[in-house]
Order: structure tokens, then C-alpha cells, then sequence
């Protein structure tokens, strides 16, 4: 079988006119990926299940408005002194969040990768804990990143073969079905499930990135209604729109799988697949406002969860066209994206405001990750060092905001850690949910902190773990394990926040003691439900798309 596809696929070259010989393996199969993608019908109507027509008697509680960016990197946003491109883009609703509730300065990220983070925030626990440990991907991509080196590079990625054989069973399938068989297990609770024990009606718009396997897509955990992609991602536009400006990386394996394979749709619970109608996230947002239009007389969770600015980079060419002071292309792109997501926040605030539900709905607003380095831009997560998939500050200190008039005030900023693990707990704070008790759960309510009913840290540790890569925040003392290379990094947080010195050597008996943390929280994991197939170089002080120099800083990450 796996030689009819092979031959199929080249096959499929030559009928395009692309000789076989200037094609690798990986290339022919992205192009057997994007030859069997499902199906996509055009777009529909989405009617959203209509709550009453009044107002509810009695007292209601808050509704709760969840946004979550992607690879939303920390200086991103104009409220950390920064923006892209120096400030040319502003970001005032997103700022507003903070400005008028609370910004967690040390916000944290559940992992520097998508989905371990988006199983962290969903369940309020750490993803290690039920064997979530790596981001659901095909085997094919796993091979293309595991084997393609940037050019002239010194340290090359590694692809483990010999691994997919421990498979789950169907994951070696074609996508997005093999990536849907990667799923968060059916006995892990979500938000929604929680917040529908108070009769909230719990909506999920974008991406999931969690499984589609049975009983682990969003309808199947505590989502009435669920508009998206469950695969991990969708193109914004067609790559040929007229409305289009797109920028490329051609050093990266992972966008040059991307362009081929990412379908532009979505599906409406378990739907057949459509086109959505426009640009991605102005699509997801006219939804999103229409759905809080229909549930504005009974108690909902929405979790608007747009691929922005993942990428590919797409833009529209309105926001492309008004940013002409950006000269670098990609950037501009970049940019162009940033803008349209925080005006599209906006429309989501202002939807709220309209339908007189802005004082009782607490809004939270957060990134999956820090800004990925792949995208070849340096500034993305300044003043921290490292990017998506390090555990160095810029892969996982995030924008991490609340906002509940009456219960947060105003223009609060809140200095001990936080995570993401967090946002399930004070949910259901918020909502007057009952917490399970029949598992442990890492995260705690933050709101009787901010109010001064809760003293003291939230948190004395934190943890981090993707394969041989781990690391753990106690107090201001954060190390990073990186076993592959058998190295480790101490900083003091307090003294040094943006990690330029390592006090490993200085501070042994601080290493063996955070050390002892992590196995201690190695002691309580789950076997991964599926092993990392791939292992490859992140760089921390330069993004991809330059030249790699011998003695740089680096981790060996594993996916």
C-alpha cells in the first residue's frame, strides 16, 4: 500500500509538470496530503441556537468571554512598551482588557507549543498528567521538520523512524484524520463541561487542536456549539484570493508544509466541511458576534479562539495597505495581521457593550504561546529572550489579561506568576461552578487574590515539559533541563527577568534542588499518549532565516 501511495504521488508530480528529481520524499508527500484533503462545500448560513427571548428572573452570573491569540508574541501588544514595528501598530482593545481589569505581568503559558497549552487552559491541569505531552501533528510533517535543516545550518534536526511503529493506532493515516486520533483523553473535563453545571449555554469559535477522535471533539466536551477547525489550522484566505497579501518563509519545513496542506474551512459541530465567508478571523468574529447576540438573555462561555497570527502569514490587503511605513514585507504582513486581530478583539468588546452584557461577563485574554521564531522576525517577544517551543521567557511569559467590572478593579497590575492552568479554576469561580474533585487540579481561582481574600503566591512552582526538555519556576528561581544536550540554565527572575545570566555553575546546590522539583513532578505523569518523532535546534537570541553561528544558544526541542 505504502508503494501505490508513493508511486501516486509521483504520479501526481509529473501530471503537474514538476520533475521528480527536483523534489525530495517529504515534498512529494505534502503534495499526497494535499491531493486526498477532504472535501470542502461552500459556505453556509450558521444559525446559532436562540436563548430566550427575555431576560431570565433572578440573579445571573457572569458570562464568561475566553479569547485566546496564537502565538500572540509578548511584545505584540502596545501595553508592554512595545508593538510591532516599534509601535506602529497599536493594539487598543486588546490593551483595554488591562486597562480596565487586571494585567498579570507574569502570565504564563501551560507549554511553548499550541495544543499542550490549549489542554492546560481547557482542563486546569497539567498536560503531563494525562499523557498530552506533545502537539498532534501528521507523521509526514514530523518527517519534513526532522529532516530538513535551514540552510547552512551547524545543528541539524533529527526524525525518529523508528518510533512511529508506537503510534496510536490511525495516526500514521492521511490528515486530518491522523491528527485527529492524537486527542486529550474523553475522561479529561473541560471548562464547558464545568460551566454547563450552572446552565450556561458554551459556544467554542477557531481552532481545537485537542482531537477530533470520538468523544474528544469540542461538541463531545461540553460545547453546545462549535465553529472551526479541529485539526490545528486553517489558511486565512485562499493562497490566491484577490483580497490576499501573503509572505512566505522558505528556510522553514514547517510553513513550506503549511502552504500545501491547510484547507480554508471550517466545520459547524460535526458538519461536513465549508468554506468560511472572508477573511478567517473577521469570519470567526461576525460569528462570534452573532452568537452573543443569541445567548444575550442566558448565561454563556464563549471561547473565541481565532489561528491569529499563527501562521501562514495572510493578510488582507486593506490591512496590508495601510501600514505603508513597514518597508520589510514580512513584517508588514505580520503587522498587517496583528491589526486585524485587536480590531476584531474590538468587535467582540463592543458586541457585549451593545447588547448591555459588558458589566457582567468576565473577559479573559491570553496567548497559546509565545511569538514563534520561525516566522524570521526578532522582536516578537523583546525584552525576553527565546521563542515558541523554548522554555526561556519569550517561549512562555505571555499576555495574560482579565477584565469583570465590579469584582476586578481597573487598572490593576498583578506581580506574582500565574498560568494558564488557571483560567479553568477561575471560571468556574466566577460561574459558582464546584471544582471535581475526583483529580488533582494545578490551577486555583485568581480573582480572591486580585480582591485581597487570597494571600500569598498562587503558585510556589510551576512546570513545563516536552520530552527530555523540561523546566520548573520555584519562587524566582527558574531552571530549564535540557537532556539531549546535557545542559541546564538557572536564572534568578527577581534580579534577572529577561535571563542573561546563567547561575548554574555558581549555584549547584539551587540546581540540585530544583532538580529534585522536576522529578518529583516526573513522578506524576502519564506515559505520553504518543512519542515525540522529531528533535530540533530552537535558537534563543535569533530567529530562524539567519545564519546559525558556532557557540550560540540553543535547545533541543522535541515534538
Amino acid at each position: 500500500m505504502k508503494k501505490r501511495i508513493w508511486l501516486g504521488a509521483t504520479a501526481l508530480v509529473i501530471a503537474a509538470g514538476v520533475g521528480v528529481a527536483a523534489m525530495n520524499r517529504p515534498a512529494i508527500l505534502s503534495m499526497v496530503a494535499r491531493a486526498r484533503m477532504p472535501q470542502v462545500e461552500p459556505n453556509r448560513p450558521v444559525t446559532w441556537a436562540q436563548g430566550p427571548i427575555a431576560p431570565v428572573p433572578g440573579e445571573r452570573p457572569p458570562n464568561v468571554v475566553f479569547i485566546l491569540a496564537d502565538d500572540l508574541g509578548f511584545n505584540d501588544i502596545t501595553l508592554n512598551g512595545g508593538g510591532v514595528a516599534g509601535g506602529v501598530v497599536p493594539t487598543p482593545n486588546i490593551d483595554s482588557i488591562a486597562r480596565d481589569g487586571v494585567d498579570f505581568v507574569n502570565g504564563y503559558a501551560g507549554n511553548a507549543t499550541c495544543a499542550p497549552s490549549r489542554a492546560a487552559l481547557m482542563t486546569g491541569r497539567y498536560p503531563t498528567r494525562f499523557g498530552f505531552e506533545f502537539t498532534p501533528a501528521p507523521v509526514a510533517f514530523a518527517k519534513l521538520v526532522g529532516t530538513e535543516a535551514e540552510p547552512d545550518s551547524i545543528i541539524k534536526p533529527k526524525f525518529f523512524g523508528d518510533r512511529v511503529k508506537d503510534m496510536p493506532p490511525g495516526s500514521t493515516a492521511r490528515a486530518p484524520t491522523a491528527v485527529n486520533t492524537l486527542s486529550v483523553p474523553t475522561s479529561e473535563l473541560t471548562i464547558a463541561e464545568v460551566l454547563k453545571t450552572r446552565g450556561y449555554h458554551t459556544i467554542h469559535l477557531g481552532k481545537w487542536h485537542l482531537g477530533g477522535a470520538e468523544g474528544s471533539r469540542p461538541e463531545a466536551q461540553g460545547f453546545d456549539e462549535s465553529l472551526g477547525f479541529i485539526a490545528g489550522g486553517s489558511m486565512f484566505l485562499p493562497e490566491r484570493a484577490p483580497d490576499v497579501v501573503n509572505a512566505k518563509q522558505p528556510w522553514d519545513p514547517i510553513d513550506r508544509f503549511l502552504w500545501p496542506n491547510l484547507p480554508y474551512q471550517v466545520q459547524y459541530n460535526n458538519s461536513a466541511m465549508f468554506a468560511p465567508k472572508g477573511y478567517m478571523t473577521d469570519y470567526l468574529t461576525d460569528e462570534a458576534v452573532s452568537a452573543i447576540k443569541a445567548n444575550r438573555n442566558r448565561p454563556f462561555f464563549l471561547y473565541y479562539a481565532p489561528n491569529a497570527i499563527h501562521t501562514p502569514l495572510q493578510a488582507t490587503k486593506a490591512d496590508y495597505d495601510a501600514l505603508p511605513q513597514i518597508s520589510d514585507h514580512r513584517l508588514r504582513v505580520y503587522g498587517a495581521m496583528v491589526r486585524n486581530l485587536d480590531r476584531n478583539v474590538g468587535r467582540v468588546l463592543q458586541a457585549l457593550k451593545d447588547e448591555g452584557l459588558d458589566e457582567n461577563t468576565l473577559v479573559i485574554f491570553t496567548s497559546d504561546n509565545g511569538g514563534a521564531g520561525y516566522v524570521g522576525l526578532a522582536d516578537v517577544n523583546r525584552p525576553y529572550r527565546g521563542f515558541k517551543s523554548t522554555f526561556f521567557e519569550g517561549g512562555i511569559h505571555a499576555p495574560f489579561f482579565m477584565r469583570w467590572p465590579g469584582a476586578i478593579q481597573p487598572g490593576s497590575r498583578y506581580a506574582n506568576p500565574v498560568s494558564h492552568i488557571d483560567i479553568f479554576a477561575t471560571a468556574a469561580g466566577a460561574a459558582g461552578a464546584a471544582l471535581p474533585k475526583d483529580r488533582v487540579i494545578d490551577g486555583v481561582d485568581l480573582v480572591p487574590y486580585l480582591q485581597g481574600k487570597a494571600s500569598g503566591r498562587p503558585h510556589q512552582t510551576l512546570f513545563w515539559r516536552s520530552g527530555q526538555y523540561r523546566a520548573v519556576r520555584d519562587g524566582d528561581w527558574k531552571l530549564q533541563s535540557n537532556g539531549a544536550r546535557g545542559k541546564v540554565w538557572l536564572h534568578d527572575l527577581a534580579a534577572d527577568p529577561t535571563e542573561q545570566r546563567d547561575l548554574s555553575k555558581a549555584r549547584p546546590d539551587k540546581v540540585a534542588a530544583l532538580q529534585a522539583l522536576l522529578r518529583d513532578q516526573d513522578a506524576q505523569a502519564a506515559k505520553p499518549i504518543w512519542p515525540s518523532l522529531l528533535q530540533g535546534p530552537v535558537f534563543i537570541d535569533h530567529p530562524s532565516g539567519q545564519p546559525q553561528k558556532a557557540g550560540e544558544e540553543y535547545i533541543l526541542w522535541d515534538n
